[in-house]
């Protein structure tokens, strides 16, 4: 089955950030196609942003986070307003947990499992 979850931290509490609006695109020529979006739930997760019955096909795929939105509901002013993680997907390829810890002022990711 392919698959593409996330899990947002939000390091600066210690917690999951909850509430979180993301978004999954794939690059098509020099636009950008939305394919689905997630709200975190209150693990801060979104275990599924592909379709159901999706393919996955080779390519470049962006996950866009409303950390603007996020951080004004906590009265926290935060560096970002948006984080956007670019990864590709590979040929033979169908399974992405790609993470993301958050604070204020800074963000990491990595490949997860």
């Amino acid at each position: 089955m392919n698959h593409i979850s996330t899990h947002v931290l939000d390091t600066s509490l210690g917690k999951p950030a909850v509430g979180v609006m993301v978004r999954l695109e794939k690059r098509e020529t020099d636009d950008w196609l939305s394919l689905g979006s997630a709200q975190t739930d209150s693990d801060g997760r979104c275990r599924q942003l592909l379709p159901e019955s999706s393919s996955l096909p080779e390519g470049w795929y962006r996950l866009v986070f409303d950390t603007g939105a996020y951080y004004a509901i906590q009265h926290v002013t935060g560096l970002y307003p948006t984080v956007e993680i670019i990864f590709e997907v590979r040929t033979g390829e169908s399974h992405f947990h790609i993470p993301l810890l958050l604070s204020p002022n800074g963000f990491t990711t990595y490949r997860g499992s």
